[in-house]
């Protein structure tokens, strides 16, 4: 069984940083392109950033130049470094084994983590 867990929400002021964690289980880690998603009250889940199984990345205009995705093979762990954080990043930040189509876009997989709170507020 797949499973996915996040870590490392919290509370942080606007212009601070963090470091979410998402650690997987029950499936071939390096087969998956990963990627982070993020909800907040009221909105659509959107995609924040997107990382190959060779380690190639994309991400959202938003988060362009504050957010940094990367994956531990490893470790079975996809990491997201958030910094100069704003309250329009306050959600709850999911994580996603998927794969890539032919075209080579992210198509996000069936399995979601639980789901870490972010707060960005002073």
């Amino acid at each position: 069984q797949v499973q996915l867990a996040e870590s490392g929400g919290g509370l942080v002021q606007p212009g601070g940083s963090l470091r979410l964690s998402c650690a997987v289980s029950g499936t071939i880690f390096s087969a998956h392109a990963m990627g982070w998603y993020r909800q907040a009250p009221g909105m659509q889940r959107e995609q924040v950033a997107t990382i190959t199984h060779r380690g190639n990345t994309n991400y959202a205009d938003s988060v362009k130049g504050r957010f940094t995705i990367s994956r531990s093979n490893a470790e079975n762990t996809v990491y997201l470094q958030m910094n100069s954080l704003m309250p329009g990043d306050t959600a709850v930040y999911y994580c996603n084994a998927g794969q890539l189509d032919s075209g080579m876009q992210y198509i996000a997989g069936n399995y979601w983590g639980q789901g870490t709170q972010v707060t960005v507020s002073s």
